[in-house]
């Protein structure tokens, strides 16, 4: 086994590899950009060395520092983690030049499963199963439309390089076909530096479904199993499981032996993914093959109670495959998602900025989380911005889905927005907890699964006010224990006054709407009352995670977390709601922008200029293209109107919150 392992990566995958070397008494090496000089991995790991700026080509893709910083270091082995140079063939092949170990496939693996297109045409000559369509040499425009023609649409555009979703278009007709093409082999040239693309028949409500293979040097391969990737927006996934609901056992036994004989073509050796289409009767195609370990792949642990990170570092220093087919079992069920910062309700915009608070669940048998930020880090631009992986696991689906739940409604991020009430309302949507999603669902019935703008039902909001007066309460108490005179009338907080029942007035906002609640009384027992109803509270209290009262007589507990800045508390039906504690006593409304600009929502790079001064728009109309967080934003006309400037040219790099179209002011 290694001594010195260096961790090409960062975040939680490094620390991921990290956990698992140290559990071995390896000594870990890591490696930091300029943007990741206090981030987590480099506290983890035993040492750690800078090599260079903050974007991914400045550091983590430049292979030549890292080899340069495993040679001064003295590691005998480079694990990539998933990402970055993962799946880099001439890195790879750079590593073994070098003498040190690469902790990954064969260079020759990576080359033939790196294309599409190559990949393909591989598995053509193996008999496995491949959707109908084009991948070819030639990639003249001509070609591409003679292709699409033959194969039929709807279809799907793939960057012939690509991964995660990148460089992926689906064209319905004809017509669209040009700019699809158009939009997908330049995100792709951005993701990868690769215009290559493959055509495929595009297989209508497909499900998405992959299996972990590893194969060994002494020429064994087995699989360990799949896991249903079907929920899945713009081709990322949100949800990922294992067993599938939808596999019985023969399927899987025919996709579990195609995936290994996928693998045997290539001499395959560690971790890999193969990946399938799967019709709604049954039938199985081959999409592509992962030549690393992928981003789910805890719930393939989870459930078979193994490390696939030491059976990595075990293979590729030469050792045989831990267990052999037979001896793969697997128990219970388990289910990912990923918190990222980003924000829902605005097409999922990712997010950057400091973790205020950041509140996860509690580690168990039921429950990990993968992470690779702390409470008071940052979340930057130059990265993917994911805060931690959370995995559940039970005996069966409906109990991990539960258990997903309650994990969920355990999570607190307070700076930039997050996913978190997205998750919960997918983890209770009908077609999850029925297991009849496929992978383009999401996208067809988002607004099934984002919260908006709906008002808080009045126990929501007494509650919440319930939980606020509670947390001031005490507040002040503890303030007036501390000082000369911890009796004083004026070391109250119950609005008391001579004579009559003291009024105060809780003042909370939801979704830029204010809300204003009159209290009276005091130590858990109120009148409250708002727009004309009243409630009355009794033997309200907080235990820091939920509140539990007497509601008009009606006993209730609810999930609750309060402090001097916000309230957020979940519904009968699992429904989050935080509230921003306001003034009682001013309201100041924020304006959004105003109709007469168009400004970076991000830091980004402009990549495409579609409106010049003078032009007349249409409201939603396309102006600008931008790429921010490793993905395409389109940014549009706020209104109808006639472009006054334009100030950001194609290439520009600009600062979130630049102007960059202005409108002429209406007439």
């Amino acid at each position: 086994m290694f001594e010195r392992v260096l961790i090409a990566n960062r975040g939680e995958i490094a620390c991921r590899v990290i956990r698992t070397c140290r559990r071995l008494g390896i000594h870990t090496i890591a490696v930091y950009s300029e943007a990741d000089a206090n981030a987590q991995h480099v506290r983890l790991a035993d040492e750690a060395w800078p090599i260079g700026g903050p974007r991914p080509n400045e550091s983590y893709l430049r292979g030549d520092a890292i080899l340069e910083v495993a040679r001064k270091s003295g590691a005998q082995a480079i694990h990539p983690g998933y990402g970055f140079l993962s799946e880099n063939t001439a890195f790879a092949r750079a590593c073994t030049d070098a003498g040190i170990a690469f902790i990954g496939p064969r260079p020759e693996s990576i080359d033939a499963m790196g294309s599409k297109a190559a990949a393909k045409a591989l598995m053509e000559k193996h008999q496995v199963p491949l959707v109908p369509g084009y991948h070819g040499e030639d990639q003249s425009p001509e070609v591409l439309a003679e292709q699409a023609r033959r194969t039929g649409f709807p279809l799907m555009i793939k960057a012939a390089a690509g991964g995660g979703g990148k460089g992926m278009r689906i064209v319905r007709s004809e017509g669209e076909f040009a700019g699809a093409l158009a939009s997908a082999q330049r995100e792709a040239a951005s993701s990868f530096g690769d215009t290559r693309v493959i055509l495929e028949r595009y297989v209508e409500h497909p499900r998405h479904i992959e299996f972990q293979v590893f194969g060994d040097s002494q020429g064994n391969v087995i699989h360990l199993n799949e896991r249903e990737c079907s929920a899945q927006r713009r081709y990322q996934k949100v949800l990922e499981e294992t067993p599938s609901p939808f596999l019985d056992a023969a399927r899987r036994s025919a996709m579990g032996a195609a995936a290994v004989a996928a693998a045997k073509a290539v001499n395959y050796i560690g971790a890999g993914t193969v990946e399938f289409i799967v019709g709604q009767d049954g039938a199985f195609f081959f999409m592509e093959m992962n030549t690393r370990l992928q981003v789910e792949h805890p719930v393939t642990e989870e459930t078979l109670g193994l490390d696939l990170v030491e059976w990595q570092l075990r293979i590729a220093a030469g050792q045989p495959l831990p267990l052999t087919q037979d001896q793969i079992h697997a128990h219970g069920h388990a289910i990912e998602v990923r918190l990222y910062a980003e924000d829902p309700d605005q097409n999922f915009l990712p997010g950057s900025g400091k973790l205020l608070r950041l509140r996860l669940p509690a580690p168990s048998r039921h429950v990990r989380l993968d992470g690779g930020v702390i409470e008071g880090d940052t979340v930057t631009i130059f990265y993917d911005p994911m805060i931690a992986k959370l995995i559940v696991w039970d005996t069966d689906r409906p109990q991990a889905l539960q258990r997903l739940r309650e994990a969920l409604a355990a999570c607190e991020i307070v700076g930039p927005k997050s996913n978190v009430a997205f998750l919960e309302r997918l983890s209770r949507h009908p077609a999850v907890v029925e297991g009849r999603i496929d992978t383009g669902y999401l996208d067809r019935h988002l607004d099934e699964f984002l919260a908006g703008n709906v008002a808080p039902a009045d126990r929501v909001l007494f509650a919440a006010a319930t939980a606020a007066l509670l947390h001031d309460e005490q507040a002040v108490g503890v303030q007036a224990s501390t000082g000369t005179d911890p009796y004083s009338p004026w070391s109250r907080a119950d609005a008391w006054r001579v004579g009559h029942a003291g009024k105060r007035i809780v003042a909370l906002a939801l979704h830029g709407q204010r809300f204003e609640i009159e209290a009276y009384g005091h130590d858990g027992d109120y009148r409250l009352c708002h727009g004309g109803t009243s409630t009355e509270v009794r033997g309200a209290r907080h235990d820091g995670e939920s509140l539990s009262a007497r509601f008009d007589g009606e006993s209730q507990r609810l999930p609750l977390r309060v402090d001097g800045a916000r309230v957020t508390v979940h519904d009968a039906d699992g429904n989050r709601h935080s509230f921003e504690r306001a003034t009682a006593f001013a309201w100041q409304s924020k304006e959004a922008g105003g109709g007469n600009q168009v400004t970076a929502p991000m830091p980004g790079r402009i990549v495409l200029v579609k409106a010049q001064p003078g032009d007349h728009v249409e409201e939603g109309q396309e102006l600008l293209v931008m790429e921010a967080m490793k993905m395409e934003l389109a940014l549009k006309a706020p209104r109808a109107g006639t472009i006054e400037s334009v100030s950001a040219t194609q290439g520009d790099f600009v600062e979130a919150d630049a102007v960059l179209v202005r409108f002429s002011p209406e007439q």
